[in-house]
């Protein structure tokens, strides 16, 4: 049994990796401001003798008396309805802030540290698919900057904590990730078709539905993260992981369409500013040194977001 803190540990991910780990029997210390989170997520495991929930914002110093294993770093809004405009600047100071008090607090417990990173510090990609050694092609003054760089310097800072202290630890690059406990509300392109089809309005679709993504149902994702947190020592990463099937949104929109039966109609909108035309992994290092492709196809992952989506919406 290990003592492991997980940072946005009410959000989309945090929720299933919480669940995860205290079915492994492990003692879980949730950590969320719940911005984006919710504690419906964690309902199932709330009452559990290993699991402790703490309402605190990582862009303040976080005291935990009890000693700490690991330490998964989660917490910041992902998507763009929730990271842009007037959270802006809360997301860099989580991004930033948040992550020197992490990594802050696993130096002073001695304990490995991973930190969710993700594919959109490879910005507008120049390179297809994106391999880890790809810098990335990104507008450091656009409004997905705030997330964008925001996460690429969390990734700076620990390399500069592993460097200077030899700190232990880990970091993955996550790319499109969908499933149960994510938020209606978010904005992500997979929520956003499957709640207008259930709901029956007209389906959203920014630009002409050919710019292309790959979608990791989220207990592959789980699945990675954990087998990255117990990787061998000093393989820090980055990694990516996300599933390397492409989908156009397109291709995506019409089959929420015909899985759900909705009548909605596609409409139209103009593609957001610096919205990457082209995303998927290359999981290669993932393969070789975790062992681990996603399992799960697209079809049967969309049937049970789209089932989980029907229970939260009545």
């Amino acid at each position: 049994m290990k003592t492991i803190l997980i940072t946005g540990g009410t959000g989309f991910l945090g929720s299933n990796l919480c669940i995860r780990l205290i079915n492994e029997g492990h003692k879980v210390i949730c950590v969320d401001n719940n911005y984006t989170g919710t504690l419906d997520n964690v309902a199932s495991i709330k009452s559990h003798p290993n699991f402790t929930f703490i309402e605190h914002d990582i862009t303040q110093p976080l005291n935990i008396d009890a000693s700490i294993d690991q330490i998964y770093n989660l917490a910041c809004p992902a998507s763009p309805v929730h990271y842009q405009h007037k959270a802006a600047l809360a997301t860099i100071n989580t991004c930033v802030q948040g992550a020197i008090n992490m990594l802050e607090l696993a130096k002073a417990k001695g304990a490995r540290i991973l930190q969710t990173s993700t594919s959109e510090v490879y910005g507008e990609p120049l390179e297809h698919p994106q391999t880890e050694s790809y810098r990335g092609n990104v507008n450091p003054i656009g409004i997905r900057a705030c997330y964008d760089e925001g996460k690429r310097l969390a990734e700076t800072l620990f390399f500069e904590y592993y460097r200077n202290f030899n700190l232990d630890i880990k970091v993955v690059r996550i790319f499109n990730t969908y499933g149960p406990n994510m938020n209606p509300d978010d904005g992500r392109v997979v929520s956003n078709f499957i709640c207008q089809a259930i709901r029956g309005t007209d389906i959203t679709m920014y630009g002409d539905g050919s710019q292309t993504r790959s979608f990791c149902y989220v207990d592959d994702l789980i699945e990675v993260i954990v087998r990255m947190m117990n990787s061998q020592s000093g393989f820090t990463g980055p990694v990516n992981i996300g599933n390397p099937v492409e989908f156009t949104i397109k291709e995506l929109a019409e089959k929420v369409i015909a899985m759900t039966g909705t009548k909605s109609k596609l409409i139209h909108e103009p593609l957001p500013q610096d919205d990457p035309t082209q995303r998927r992994p290359d999981i290669s290092l993932a393969k070789a040194k975790l062992g681990w492709e996603p399992k799960v196809a697209l079809a049967e992952g969309l049937a049970k977001t789209i089932e989980y989506f029907k229970s939260v919406q009545g």
